[in-house]
């Protein structure tokens, strides 16, 4: 995804050029991703059609941060939150550019103040496979292990583990009530059996 380039975009009202979604699509369909795709962008968007008590400003706000958040992503890669906020900062309305790149860099470590509302439906909403019933969990698991196909099994379990055992020691893995009281007993479980799968 490092190498991806838009390709003559058009440009909008601002003084960068306006990226359409015909091109984030087009990234989101490159080779390579397994999970970050656009079928996760699809689920991402359907659960945040699923949350209420949005104004139509927060609604936007989230929209636009689900749809960039993993418009850069190379697993060979650590910034590619950093890389895909500023790309979103370029081309999003100027009013919103700051919250929408701020949200995306969340991604990085999935971590939110407690008075962060939109920051914990984002991360939630991101984080909403983890508590997918099982065989769905199990595809996403083995999606994410193909994008990780450069790095050795061993490796990669224990990588693997060690980043699963961080979020299950977390006394809520979702952020926002509303998710973690739907999804955070399967993901608990999910995660579990990943684990003892992974040694």
């Amino acid at each position: 995804m490092a190498d991806y380039a838009f390709a003559n975009p058009p440009y909008g009202s601002d003084r960068q050029p306006a990226m359409n979604r015909e091109e984030l699509v087009a990234a989101y369909t490159a080779a390579g991703r397994h999970y970050h795709n656009l079928a996760h962008i699809e689920d991402c968007l359907a659960a945040l059609a699923r949350v209420n008590n949005l104004s139509a400003a927060e609604r936007e706000i989230l929209s636009e941060a689900i749809w960039w958040h993993d418009v850069i992503y190379d697993a060979t890669r650590t910034d590619n939150e950093e890389l895909s906020a500023q790309l979103a900062e370029q081309h999003v309305r100027s009013d919103i550019r700051r919250e929408v790149g701020r949200l995306i860099r969340l991604t990085k470590t999935h971590n939110v103040e407690p008075d962060d509302r939109l920051g914990a439906i984002l991360i939630s909403i991101d984080l909403s496979i983890l508590g997918a019933e099982p065989a769905r969990y199990d595809a996403y698991a083995a999606a994410i292990r193909q994008e990780f196909i450069h790095v050795s099994d061993a490796d990669y379990r224990t990588g693997r583990a060690r980043v699963l055992s961080q979020f299950a020691a977390r006394p809520a893995i979702f952020p926002d009530p509303g998710f973690a009281a739907r999804y955070d007993r399967q993901a608990r479980d999910n995660i579990a059996r990943e684990i003892d799968s992974l040694r």
